[in-house]
C-alpha cells in the first residue's frame, strides 16, 4: 500500500457549519493552528457562503485575513458561486471547493439550483480562478451514494457528473456520502465506476460515519487507488441540508488506520487527538472520534 495518502482537514468548515453555538473566531484561528501543528498540510478553513443560510461562516474574511501562513500548508474555503469566489480571492484564498450533488431536490435544498445550473456555477469559477498562481478547484459531489430526499442514487448517474466536472476544468472530484449509508462494497462498487471518467490520483472521499462504516468503506478503497480522504477532527460535522446526517469520518480513527496499516501520515496523534478535546470543550459537545476518547496505542511498539 502507497505511503502517499493525503488527508483533506474540513473541521473548521465542515465540522463547524452546523454547531448552533457560535464559535468565535479567535477559537476558530486556535483549532487551525492546532491542526498545523498535529501536521495537517490541507485544511478547509472557511466557507464563502451567505451568511443568512450558514450563520457560522460569517467571519470568513475577518478568519482568512487572521490566518498565519505556514511552510507547505495549503489552506482552502468553499464557494458557491461567482460572488463566493470574489470574496475567497479578495481574502487571498486561491485553493477553493465547489459543490454540486447527483440529486436535483438536495442541489435545490443545498445550493438554491439544478444540477446544471451547477455546472453553469462550477464554469464560471474556472477562469478567474486561473489567472491566480497556484489556484485550485476540487468540486464536491454530494449525495453520492443516497439523497435524504429522492432515496438511493445510481453509479452511472454520478459517474457523468464527475465527468462533467472534470471536462470544465475541476482539478479534483470529491464523492460525498452525506448522509453516511455507503457500505464498503458500495464504495468501491462507485469508485470503480467513477474511475472509468476520472483518474483515481484525482478522485477524493468525503464520508460521514453515520452508520459506523466510513473506516471500512476508506480501507476498502485505499485497494483500488484512494490516495486522498477529507475527515473532521473529534468526527465534528453534518450538514444543514440533509435531514439525519451526523459526523463526518473522524481524523483520529482515520490517522490510526493508516498508521496500523503502514502508512506514514506525518501527523502527531497525540497532538490531534488533544485538538479534538480542545475543539469539543469549546463546543460542549462530546467528542465522537473512538481514538480521541480512548487515545492511540497504548504499548510500545
Amino acid at each position: 500500500m502507497s505511503s502517499a495518502v493525503r488527508i483533506v482537514e474540513v473541521s473548521p468548515r465542515d465540522g463547524l457549519q452546523s454547531e448552533a453555538l457560535q464559535v468565535d473566531t479567535k477559537v476558530k484561528l486556535e483549532l487551525i493552528q492546532r491542526l498545523v501543528a498535529a501536521g495537517l498540510r490541507d485544511i478547509e478553513v472557511t466557507a464563502f457562503v451567505n451568511p443568512e443560510h450558514v450563520p457560522q461562516m460569517a467571519d470568513a474574511e475577518a478568519l482568512c485575513r487572521q490566518l498565519q501562513p505556514a511552510e507547505e500548508v495549503r489552506f482552502s474555503a468553499l464557494v458557491p458561486n461567482l460572488q463566493g469566489l470574489q470574496r475567497a480571492q479578495q481574502a487571498s484564498i486561491n485553493n477553493l471547493a465547489f459543490f454540486s450533488a447527483a440529486s436535483e431536490s438536495f442541489c435545490l435544498k443545498n445550493i438554491g439550483c439544478s444540477i446544471e445550473q451547477s455546472l453553469q456555477r462550477c464554469q464560471q469559477l474556472i477562469e478567474p480562478l486561473r489567472q491566480q498562481p497556484n489556484s485550485r478547484l476540487r468540486a464536491y459531489i454530494s449525495c453520492a451514494f443516497a439523497c435524504p430526499y429522492e432515496g438511493p442514487v445510481a453509479a452511472e448517474k454520478v459517474s457523468e457528473l464527475a465527468a462533467k466536472l472534470m471536462a470544465i476544468g475541476c482539478d479534483e472530484i470529491v464523492l460525498a456520502d452525506t448522509i453516511g449509508v455507503a457500505t464498503p462494497r458500495l464504495t468501491s462498487q462507485l469508485v470503480q465506476r467513477v474511475k472509468e471518467q476520472v483518474p483515481i490520483k484525482r478522485l477524493a472521499l468525503h464520508l460521514h460515519d453515520t452508520r459506523g462504516q466510513a473506516l471500512a468503506n476508506i480501507y476498502a478503497c485505499l485497494e483500488l487507488g484512494i490516495r486522498t480522504i477529507d475527515a473532521s477532527v473529534a468526527g465534528l460535522g453534518g450538514c444543514p441540508f440533509a435531514p439525519g446526517a451526523t459526523g463526518n469520518l473522524a481524523t483520529e480513527d482515520l490517522v490510526y488506520l493508516l498508521e496500523g496499516c503502514g502508512v506514514d501520515t506525518g501527523i502527531d496523534l497525540d497532538r490531534l487527538i488533544n485538538t479534538g478535546r480542545f475543539i469539543c470543550a469549546q463546543l460542549g459537545r462530546a467528542n465522537q472520534s473512538r481514538v480521541g476518547v480512548a487515545g492511540g496505542f497504548p504499548y510500545e511498539s
